[in-house]
């Protein structure tokens, strides 16, 4: 396995253990995928869910300009519905476990068919 496979693997570990789900590892290993070479970097792996930046630039790169939504209210909620899942306390949120989430929340697996 490679380093990438073990990231996958920690991912979906996440999504059981602290989120409570069982994850679709096919979608998310496209999600990783999509994620590019950010996972590798231990800054932009994580999504710092404190930082109203931070939770603008998920919204704006990855809800409006990935997944093709509108902008509004709803996308915020959706975004802190999920840090909250994740546990808010919980230091490192991956990005692709994030962004996992927000594609099941909005139903659109299909971006990554």
């Amino acid at each position: 396995m490679g380093k990438r496979d073990d990231l996958i693997a920690q991912y979906a570990d996440d999504l059981k253990k602290k989120c409570g789900m069982t994850p679709d590892m096919d979608l998310l290993t496209k999600v990783t995928v999509g994620c590019g070479p950010a996972i590798y970097n231990a800054d932009a792996a994580t999504v710092a869910g404190s930082q109203k930046s931070e939770l603008e630039t998920v919204k704006d790169n990855f809800l409006i300009k990935k997944l093709g939504l509108k902008d509004g209210p709803e996308l915020m909620d959706a975004i802190n519905k999920v840090i909250e899942t994740y546990g808010k306390s919980e230091r490192n949120k991956y990005r692709a476990v994030v962004y996992y989430m927000l594609t099941k929340h909005f139903g659109k697996e299909s971006v990554y068919g």
